[in-house]
């Protein structure tokens, strides 16, 4: 079959995500930060695109499917809530079966497009998205690589946008922290990457070394104490969740 040879099943499940009016949403919703006035703060949109490109990076240096990581990538958020985990929680409280963001990101493309009809989506896509969280354990290898890439990619806007906004300098950063992974941002980020792909090559799993991971753990950590629950942050919380 020509067509199913020149665009295959998760080429197309990317492109359908891609197309939608909830995924051109994404570009207005905020994240931890919600100063509207400064335009340069990351929005959701920005966000994804990211971790596409990171988990696309890591899959080609380990020969897998990188179309499927696209889909997976551009999907996983599509049913998230402004104001990242802020609004999450908010709606949390009053929805009366509960939300999650990444339930209702697979919700999004199996239920409410296309007048209730999805998108069909491959199961491999739709396992990816819905496991994305940290809590998540996906069934493939390219949805493992996108839970870490999500990861990667919010410690990095995040901490662009806490130094952006005045909230940190990079110099912030405990040495112990920074000495094992790097003392800026753009460091951080390639360090990720490259430790990720050297440690999961030849292995039938994605992780990375323990050094590294347990200096994301701790860099997490710092930016729940001084990000997440800044009072400069926590101001706007109130005014976000009503």
């Amino acid at each position: 079959d020509v067509a199913t040879a020149l665009r295959p099943a998760f080429m197309r499940d990317a492109e359908k995500v891609m197309h939608l009016p909830a995924y051109n949403r994404l570009a207005g919703k905020t994240q931890v930060f919600s100063f509207l006035a400064d335009e340069d703060l990351s929005r959701r949109g920005l966000h994804v695109q990211l971790v596409s490109r990171v988990a696309r990076d890591i899959g080609r240096a380990l020969g897998l499917n990188c179309d499927l990581i696209e889909a997976v990538a551009l999907g996983h958020d599509i049913g998230h809530t402004p104001f990242g985990h802020a609004g999450e929680r908010a709606l949390n409280e009053v929805c009366p079966y509960g939300f999650c963001h990444s339930e209702q990101s697979v919700r999004t493309v199996d239920v409410l497009e296309k007048n209730g009809q999805g998108l069909n989506l491959t199961q491999e896509a739709r396992d990816g998205i819905r496991n994305h969280q940290t809590k998540g354990t996906p069934s493939t290898l390219e949805g493992k690589i996108v839970r870490y890439s999500d990861k990667i990619a919010y410690i990095h806007h995040d901490m662009d946008d806490a130094v952006r906004g005045g909230i940190l300098k990079e110099s912030d950063v405990p040495k112990e922290i920074a000495e094992v992974i790097g003392f800026t941002t753009g460091e951080r980020l390639d360090h990720f990457i490259h430790d990720l792909v050297t440690y999961s090559y030849e292995k039938n799993e994605i992780c990375m070394s323990p050094e590294v991971e347990g200096a994301m753990r701790k860099l997490r950590s710092f930016m729940f104490e001084r990000v997440y629950q800044n009072k400069a942050a926590k101001r706007k919380r109130r005014r976000r969740r009503r």
